[in-house]
């Protein structure tokens, strides 16, 4: 199975709807493509992992100081075991994950916004920033813009992939709950072998409309594909990854699909330290969006599959799943697909 890669430069410079057409076929098939032509400049992905990797060395007391003091509030650090990420499929295992995170939102939110000041979950919290290093605020920072402007063009063309007029999604993101984690997977000199079930990052779906992923390129990120097995995804050189979440799963009744997918620790048999990063962007659509089947995704010999939600209590009950140990309350995409878990 091939991830599709896609040029992003040819919808950039001219809006090339064979840009679109590319992105409905991967969508509909895989859930997941490569991009290059994005624009992101390679320091500014560089500067992003330097200053993650100086905090995640840091000593374990000092990473916690920059834990948020209650599992709904998304910002900050997230010690290894601390969460389990199938939990948000309704799966429970027996061990949690075996990954480190650093989470952030964006820098300036409207604090009198009616929505930021209702919502009952922090969601919109400040970021926690921690003393050192003295580089990351600006280091993440700058990656999270870039992110978010590959996110808000991939909207965009997601308009014309689904055959609705130019900016349809536009009214949906103009305040889009947005979230980043920067994650580092480590095994170090002596560490015992992780037990045969345990994960680097337990199976799930991505859980609002589109996540964009540095990932470095060594193995470890699997992916369901349409045979309905696990397949190993390497990024291409100079490529970000994208796969879509569950709300769009839902909004486009599953014409495209949320992907499953998953970390795997390296073999048993490989020798010494092992450390994998990467960057994951969420563009979740806005907190009070009210997500129903698009008008070209239903038909009435395909009704709308999934009940209207609301974008920010979907996230919410997601989120606090793996956080909680408990199983998600939330609107469940993967189906029959959660047999491999």
């Amino acid at each position: 199975m091939q991830v599709p890669i896609i040029d992003l430069d040819e919808w950039v410079t001219s809006r090339n709807v064979a840009v679109a057409e590319a992105v409905d076929q991967a969508c509909s098939t895989v859930g997941f493509m490569q991009i290059i032509g994005h624009g992101v400049a390679p320091d500014v992905i560089q500067t992003m992992l330097a200053a993650s990797d100086e905090f995640f060395v840091l000593p374990l007391a000092e990473k916690l100081l920059a834990v948020p003091p209650h599992p709904g509030i998304n910002r900050g650090y997230a010690a290894l075991g601390a969460e389990a990420l199938s939990y948000s499929l309704g799966v429970a295992p027996s061990l949690p994950d075996l990954f480190e995170a650093f989470n952030v939102g964006p820098e300036h939110v409207d604090r009198s916004d009616p929505v930021v000041v209702a919502d009952p979950h922090q969601f919109f919290a400040p970021n926690v920033w921690p003393a050192r290093p003295a580089s990351m605020r600006s280091a993440i920072s700058a990656y999270f813009d870039e992110a978010q402007r590959v996110a808000v063009m991939l909207t965009d063309i997601f308009s014309v992939a689904l055959g609705l007029p130019d900016g349809w999604f536009a009214p949906f993101v103009d305040r889009s709950t947005v979230t980043m984690r920067t994650i580092r997977y480590e095994r170090r000199h002596g560490d015992v072998d992780p037990a045969p079930v345990q994960m680097r990052m337990g199976a799930h779906t991505d859980y609002g409309m589109v996540t964009v992923l540095y990932a470095d390129p060594v193995p470890g990120l699997q992916i369901v594909g349409p045979d309905g097995f696990w397949h190993d995804v390497v990024p291409v050189p100079g490529a970000l990854l994208v796969n879509l979440g569950d709300l769009t799963a839902q909004w486009t009744n599953d014409r495209w699909r949320s992907t499953l997918h998953r970390v795997v620790p390296p073999p048993a048999d490989s020798q010494g330290a092992a450390v994998r990063r990467s960057a994951a962007f969420f563009f979740d659509a806005n907190h009070d969006a009210v997500i129903s089947c698009v008008p070209t995704c239903r038909s009435v010999d395909r009704p709308a599959k999934y009940p209207t939600v609301v974008a920010g209590e979907h996230l919410i009950a997601k989120v606090m799943g793996p956080r909680t140990m408990t199983v998600s309350t939330a609107v469940d995409t993967a189906g029959e697909r959660k047999d491999v878990v």
